[in-house]
């Protein structure tokens, strides 16, 4: 690029600084998950405003979850099957499909984690090749 004067290089520097602060970052986790804290890390290292969300004291709305579950290929990508409440995991895995949602939002400990959202845009673990491509 040629700039013809330093006012169109300033422009374009604010454009480019406006593009970052047009990003609304949530981090949904807890504070003892090692893929959030990296996820966290990523946008501290980058100057990328982030709000956190602690899975242990407020969980997702259902608002929030279904959003993200479209994203993410539906409620059963959604949880982590591997985690350590098999009691929970095993009635999840079991129950009829309507009421599967509702435990799962009462139980945010089986949910994969860190769940990142920007907008419409979400991802599940930590995936910072898809969070550099966000604009």
């Amino acid at each position: 690029m040629v700039w013809t004067c330093s006012s169109e290089f300033f422009g374009y520097v604010y454009n480019e600084i406006e593009k970052e602060n047009t990003m609304n970052i949530q981090i949904f986790g807890t504070k003892k998950c090692n893929d959030t804290k990296k996820a966290e890390r990523f946008f501290k290292e980058r100057g990328i405003k982030f709000q956190f969300i602690d899975m242990k004291e407020k969980g997702m709305s259902k608002g929030e979850f279904t959003s993200v579950a479209q994203v993410n290929g539906g409620l059963e990508n959604m949880v982590n099957w591997n985690g350590k409440d098999k009691d929970t995991l095993a009635l999840i895995k079991y129950i009829a499909d309507e009421d599967k949602l509702t435990k799962v939002l009462e139980n945010p400990q089986v949910i994969k984690t860190p769940v990142v959202r920007n907008g419409k845009q979400s991802t599940l673990g930590y995936q910072p090749d898809v969070w550099k491509s966000w604009k």
